[in-house]
C-alpha cells in the first residue's frame, strides 16, 4: 500500500471481524494492526520465524516514533549487537510510557507520566549524556517533599532500567541511588483538625471533596474508596462490599455505614454507570476512561479551603482508628472494619473465624457518626 503517513493511521477504519495489518512498504515488517474494537498498534514481523514485536498503540506513540523504534530494533537484530547509538530522552521517554500502557494499571501509568514530565524534563538529550549528577541534581530540589522524591526516584529508576534492557544505554546512571527511608508515620488529625477537614469535604460538591468525606466517614483506603462501583453499595442494607481485586491485601471486605454516608452517595451525580467517582472523560470517545486519580491539585486547593495544613489522605484512616477505640470499640471490631489480616485475625484465626462481625461494625459507625456530629457542629 506503500508508506504509511499519519493521515492513513489515523483515518483507517477498523475491520468488521478480526484484525487487519497496514503495512509499510519503506520499512520491510513494518505495519499498523487494527482491532474489530478499532484499538491501532504499530507492529514489526521479523525474522525467519516471523517474529511479531508489538512497538506500542497510536496515538500512544507516533508513526515516526514508531517507525524509528522498528529501525532500531531491525538495526539490532540483524548486527546481532547493541543499537549503535542513543535515543533522545524524550524519544525513549514516549516510547516507555507506551510500554507501560500496555502492562501497567492506568494509576501507575499516570504517574510514571508526571513525576518524568515534572522532575526530569532532559528535552532532546541524548539519554547516553545523562548523568549520576544531572539526576541526583534534580532529585536534591525535592529536599522537603521526601515522599515526592522517593515516588520520583523510583519512576526515573523504572525508566532507565528499562532503557538498559532496550540497549539504549550501557548502564543506568540511577545505579547505587536508594530511596531515603522515613520512620512510619504517627500522625492523628486532633478534632479541630478533622471538623475543618470534614465540612469542608461536606460543603464541596467536586469528586475529591466527596471521597475526603467518605474516608472520614469509613475509615477505607483511598485507592479502595476511588475505585468504588455503584454495583458494590447495597443501599437496602447499607452495606459496601469491596471485591478482592480493589483491595490491599487481595480479600474482599463487606462494611456497613451509616445515614451519613447515605446522603454522600445520593449527592454525587451518576457521570458513569459503572465508577462511583470516574476519571475525566476521554478526549477522543468522549467516555470516562478509568476511575478518579488526579489528587495532587485538589488536595492543595482543598487544604486551602480547610486550613488543616501537613496530613496526608491515609492520616484520616489512623485518624478513624484511634476515635474508636477512644469511644471504647474493640479493637477486633476496628480491625475488622479497616479489613486488616493480621493482629486479631492473623495466622489461623484467619482461616477458622467467619463470623461476619456486621452487627459490631454497625454499632460502631453509629457511635462514630454521632461523636462526628459532636465535633463538627
Amino acid at each position: 500500500m506503500g508508506s504509511l503517513t499519519e493521515i492513513a493511521v489515523r483515518n483507517v477504519k477498523a475491520p468488521d471481524r478480526g484484525q487487519i495489518t497496514l503495512t509499510d512498504d519503506s520499512l520491510p515488517g513494518f505495519g499498523l494492526r487494527v482491532s474489530q474494537g478499532g484499538t491501532k498498534s504499530f507492529v514489526l514481523v521479523h525474522g525467519k520465524t516471523r517474529e511479531r514485536i508489538t512497538i506500542g498503540r497510536y496515538p500512544v506513540i507516533s508513526l515516526a516514533q514508531a517507525r524509528s523504534e522498528a529501525k532500531h530494533i531491525l538495526a539490532e537484530r540483524t548486527l546481532g549487537r547493541a543499537r549503535p547509538k542513543s535515543i533522545a530522552w524524550d524519544e525513549a521517554k514516549a516510547l516507555f510510557l507506551a510500554a507501560c500502557a500496555q502492562k501497567n494499571k492506568s494509576r501507575t501509568l499516570d504517574d510514571y507520566t508526571r513525576l518524568l514530565k515534572k522532575h526530569f524534563a532532559f528535552g532532546k538529550t541524548q539519554l547516553a549524556d545523562i548523568t549520576t549528577q544531572q539526576i541526583t541534581h534534580r532529585l536534591d530540589r525535592l529536599v522537603d517533599t521526601p515522599s515526592e522524591q522517593n515516588h520520583a526516584l523510583v519512576a526515573v529508576k523504572v525508566f532507565l532500567r528499562w532503557a538498559v534492557r532496550r540497549h539504549y544505554i550501557g548502564n543506568s546512571p540511577c545505579e547505587g541511588l536508594f530511596p531515603s527511608k522515613r520512620p512510619p508515620r504517627e500522625r492523628t488529625l486532633a478534632d479541630k483538625e478533622l471538623a475543618g477537614v470534614f465540612k469542608t469535604a461536606l460543603k464541596g460538591t467536586d469528586a475529591f471533596s466527596s471521597i475526603v468525606a467518605l474516608l472520614v466517614l469509613t475509615g477505607q483506603r483511598r485507592g479502595e474508596i476511588a475505585a468504588l462501583q455503584w454495583s458494590w453499595i447495597d443501599t437496602k442494607e447499607r452495606t459496601i462490599t469491596l471485591p478482592s481485586f480493589a483491595t490491599k491485601n487481595k480479600r474482599a471486605h463487606t462494611f456497613p455505614y451509616g445515614k451519613r454516608t447515605t446522603a454522600i452517595l445520593k449527592r454525587i451525580p451518576r457521570a458513569s454507570e459503572t465508577y462511583v467517582f470516574p476519571a475525566s472523560r476521554d478526549k477522543v470517545k468522549g467516555k470516562p476512561a478509568t476511575i478518579f486519580n488526579g489528587w495532587g491539585k485538589p488536595k492543595e486547593a482543598f487544604d486551602r479551603k480547610s486550613g488543616v495544613t501537613n496530613w496526608q489522605l491515609h492520616d484520616i484512616r489512623r485518624t478513624f482508628a484511634s476515635n474508636l477505640a477512644a469511644l471504647g470499640v474493640p479493637l477486633p471490631t476496628i480491625e475488622k472494619l479497616l479489613n486488616h489480616v493480621s493482629g486479631s485475625f492473623g495466622g489461623i484465626v484467619s482461616v477458622y473465624q467467619r463470623h461476619n462481625w456486621l452487627p459490631e461494625m454497625r454499632d460502631a459507625m453509629q457511635r462514630w457518626e454521632a461523636r462526628l456530629g459532636k465535633i463538627a457542629r
